[in-house]
């Protein structure tokens, strides 16, 4: 059992049959009263997403999610294919639960599946994809980093604010957390 003053963003936990990630954690202490935990909470099986509080001493049952290293195949109707690089198993997830991570993923990337029991619940990504520009205004010349920027599409469909010296072609260091530019890269 843990405290909900010892859950932290990204821990995974069970409240009776749900399986629920911390998304945000914060101790609040209001004028009056005791400190609440503020929560913002992910039903990890329905994608639903909550604001809530919880008393500092409340317990919750730690749920154990084991992580694998899997290969991304490809995508097929409303099903995307990863294969286990040790054991060559092929684990198929839906596309709808997965649809945000898969815009960062291109075919034959290595990323990790995560597991609750034997329950695939979702997929970890690296910090950091090289996506490649797929297309975006022609760049302007004398462009500087401090410009508002332009909307620049990357190949798997991930569109993303880049700066004005930024042409189709090029190759971009993508922060996954926050589908982000981060800066140029080479392949």
């Amino acid at each position: 059992m843990i405290a909900a003053s010892d859950l932290k963003a990204g821990m995974t936990f069970l409240q009776g049959d749900k399986l629920i990630k911390v998304l945000e954690a914060s101790h609040h202490k209001p004028g009056k009263g005791n400190t609440v935990m503020r929560m913002k909470l992910k039903d990890v099986r329905n994608g639903g997403v909550v604001d809530t509080t919880f008393r500092p001493e409340e317990k919750f049952e730690q749920a154990m999610i084991e992580t694998k290293t899997v290969q991304y195949l490809y995508s097929m109707d409303d099903t995307a294919y990863f294969m286990d690089l040790e054991t060559y198993e092929q684990y198929e997830i839906p596309v709808d639960a997965v649809a945000n991570e898969l815009k960062f993923v291109l075919e034959n990337m290595e990323v990790k599946i995560q597991f609750f029991g034997s329950e695939v619940i979702g997929v970890q990504l690296p910090s950091t994809v090289i996506l490649q520009v797929t297309e975006t205004q022609p760049s302007i010349k004398g462009a500087t980093v401090t410009g508002s920027g332009k909307p620049a599409t990357m190949e798997t469909g991930l569109v993303v604010n880049v700066p004005d010296f930024i042409s189709t072609g090029e190759y971009l260091e993508i922060n996954t957390a926050e589908g982000t530019y981060s800066k140029r890269a080479t392949k």
